[in-house]
């Protein structure tokens, strides 16, 4: 079998350096070896494929665009495309990526003290140490301002009670960083496992994102050591969360979009094998319509994730344009995908295709780290001057 090639109508590879295109191509190489191979079987049984993270960390996929303790200090397109390949594989593999590296050690190596960035970072980039993000509770989604969750000072340690919901990778995680109101200010407070009252729940009958861990976190009279406060937070309240949402959100921009690019390959592929009415479906004009939108959506999404890196990298990137990107990339990347299932026929739904399994796993994509209507309303906020939500 021919190495696989990707999705590039318009020679967008000139678009990137030399060294973008290696360390996309090594990642996209290793999705196609040992990805792909295995991740129908472990979506089935709804199991993570955690023999994947040492060889994720020994390539220098988590945290991989932070720098040092030993993170690869990747800039923010070579951090994108490789968020585009791991998808590719399954929208499972990336959430995990994207929440080891953007929402647990994005924060501690942004307002962690340098005693907080020693104790995980250097662990959580190899492998070892398995962070997640506690922001969402189950009344309080879309605004999390809203949390009940609460800290209470006693003196020589803080008091945490409350619960978060639909936590990635919670019940294999070694820290927690949960966000709690603290005298009506929300702080991040790292939480051990193993710490007496924090437990997790993991939730299933899931019938999306199968192949990822998702969790509850319960935490009761937990008493919390004053040195696991995330200092840098303290003073920007519901500033720290959203700053960590908007570096996942950038990621998750790339990633669905290389969810669609994988429905599109398969569209593609089955439409010049599939012979009906005495020649290849891919013949037909319909057919032919729907590959030429998908194309042109996938061409114009990378386009808006690379323009967003370049301003990243200059340091010039608002919220909002992540926003777009986003809300863009999760749209277009589950049309595409919905597009595929029907161009598959009855064949669509069943998982020897890859199409249905990206479908379902869009679902969850499109809805977490902000809904489309969310998002929609932050890019409102930007052009209008006039916010539409509080918070």
């Amino acid at each position: 079998m021919e190495p696989y090639q990707g999705v590039d109508y318009m020679d967008l590879d000139t678009l990137l350096t030399e060294e973008e295109r290696m360390i996309r191509d090594t990642t996209r190489e290793w999705v196609s070896a040992r990805v792909i191979p295995i991740i129908e079987e472990h979506y089935r049984a709804g199991t993570f494929p955690d023999e994947l993270i040492p060889e994720m960390a020994e390539m220098g996929l988590l945290g991989a665009n932070l720098d040092g303790y030993g993170c690869a200090g990747l800039g923010a397109v070579a951090y994108g495309l490789i968020m585009q390949e791991l998808e590719r594989g399954d929208s499972g593999l990336r959430s995990f990526v994207s929440v080891q590296g953007a929402l647990c050690m994005w924060p501690i190596h942004t307002y962690g003290s340098e005693e907080q960035k020693q104790k995980w970072l250097p662990g959580m980039a190899n492998g070892t140490k398995i962070g997640c993000f506690g922001l969402t509770e189950p009344d309080f989604g879309s605004n999390p301002t809203g949390m009940i969750t609460r800290a209470e000072d006693k003196g020589d340690h803080y008091l945490l009670n409350g619960a978060k919901m639909w936590i990635t990778n919670g019940c294999i995680s070694d820290v927690a960083i949960v966000w709690a109101k603290l005298d009506g200010r929300v702080m991040g407070f790292l939480v051990e496992k193993g710490t007496p009252g924090f437990s997790t729940r993991r939730q299933g009958h899931k019938m999306s994102l199968r192949a990822s861990v998702t969790s509850e976190l319960i935490l009761q009279d937990v008493k919390i050591p004053k040195e696991n406060l995330l200092p840098g937070t303290e003073s920007i309240h519901m500033k720290g969360p959203l700053s960590c949402l908007t570096q996942a959100r950038y990621g998750i921009a790339w990633g669905a979009i290389g969810a669609g690019m994988a429905c599109y390959d398969e569209a593609l592929s089955y439409g010049k094998e599939r012979i009906q009415f005495g020649r290849p479906i891919a013949q037909f004009q319909l057919f032919q319509r729907k590959l030429a939108e998908m194309i042109t959506e996938i061409t114009k999404g990378f386009l808006l994730n690379l323009q967003v890196g370049r301003l990243k990298e200059q340091g010039k990137a608002h919220p909002s344009h992540v926003s777009m990107a986003k809300r863009n990339g999760c749209y277009w990347g589950l049309w595409i995908a919905r597009e595929a299932r029907d161009m598959l026929g009855a064949n669509g739904i069943t998982d020897e295709y890859v199409v249905m399994r990206h479908m379902c796993n869009l679902e969850s994509v499109k809805t977490y780290e902000g809904t489309h209507d969310i998002h929609t309303l932050i890019i409102g906020h930007r052009v209008t001057g006039l916010p539409a939500f509080e918070g």
